[in-house]
């Protein structure tokens, strides 16, 4: 049985990891909050954007755009978006899992010729990439530091500027989509060539647009912003899914430390009675001797 000063250490040592848990656990609240409300405030526009986009695509012939073609696929860059820091549950293991699966089930044969190219956004990922010997052919950590669409958009600009170069034929992105504070699911994505999502199967009313100059130079417009919509819309989701992944493996630290110090003052309390009922027989023997 444990003494009774390393009991109270342990209960000194317990209480202060509860204290800091619970913290942590706040603060990820009060990020997740901020961070979600910029989602709520994107998805609307995001989703008008796509619509518009997709009903002058359809409804337009001959149009040639480089971003669309489907073409021999001859190198592949795969974008895997993790966290700078731990302490978040299974959100970065879940994402590293899931890019190595893709990459030995679908990639393999890019990999094995040396025709996969990896970009790592978040330490995570990078350092793992790395360590394993990919080819990381760059690493954007200080993104998170502060989210926002200009510093994204650099980003998606640089990878579109390699795939209408030539340099990629398919760009596919592993990130974390928010569904709820407990629940983010990995989701594979492809980037470039871009893909409408199918709609679903009912009658919509189809929307009359009055366009200037025309209808070509306004999709060949809109394609560049949407796809670096859609990649500010990866980076939020997972920005968010992190803080909601902290948030919660923090409140679950909290609670399992404060049942921690339940048995531990249980502990404590048996030692001491122990204790005190040792000394009383002592007493009670020395004084028999006595009499």
């Amino acid at each position: 049985m444990p003494s009774l000063k390393e009991v109270r250490n342990r209960i000194a040592s317990v209480n202060s990891t509860r204290q800091i848990t619970s913290a942590m656990k706040m603060v990820a609240a009060s990020k997740l909050r901020k961070a979600q409300n910029n989602i709520i405030r994107l998805k609307p526009y995001a989703n008008k954007i796509y619509e518009i986009l997709q009903d002058l695509y359809e409804s337009t012939e001959d149009i040639n755009i480089n971003f669309f073609n489907q073409r021999d696929v001859n190198k592949v860059l795969l974008v895997v978006i993790s966290s700078n820091r731990g302490l978040c549950g299974s959100f970065n293991a879940n994402i590293i899992k899931a890019s190595q699966n893709f990459i030995n089930e679908k990639l393999n044969i890019y990999y094995a010729s040396d025709k996969l190219d990896i970009i790592c956004i978040g330490k995570k990922a990078s350092e793992f990439y790395i360590k394993k010997g990919y080819n990381v052919i760059n690493s954007y950590n200080d993104i998170f530091d502060n989210v926002n669409y200009d510093s994204v958009s650099s980003v998606a600009s640089s990878i579109m500027s390699d795939y209408e170069s030539g340099k990629y034929d398919k760009v596919f992105v592993i990130y974390n989509y928010f569904k709820n504070a407990a629940v983010h699911l990995t989701t594979i994505s492809q980037f470039l060539p871009f893909v409408f999502e199918k709609k679903a199967n009912k009658p919509q009313k189809k929307m009359e647009y009055i366009l200037e100059p025309t209808k070509q130079d306004v999709i060949k417009t809109l394609i560049p912003h949407t796809l670096k919509l859609k990649f500010y819309e990866y980076l939020l989701n997972s920005y968010v899914a992190e803080h909601g992944a902290r948030m919660t493996a923090m409140h679950k630290a909290t609670d399992n430390a404060t049942e921690l110090l339940k048995d531990l003052k249980l502990t404590y309390n048996k030692v001491r009675q122990a204790a005190i009922t040792k000394e009383i027989i002592e007493i009670v023997g020395g004084a028999n001797v006595l009499l």
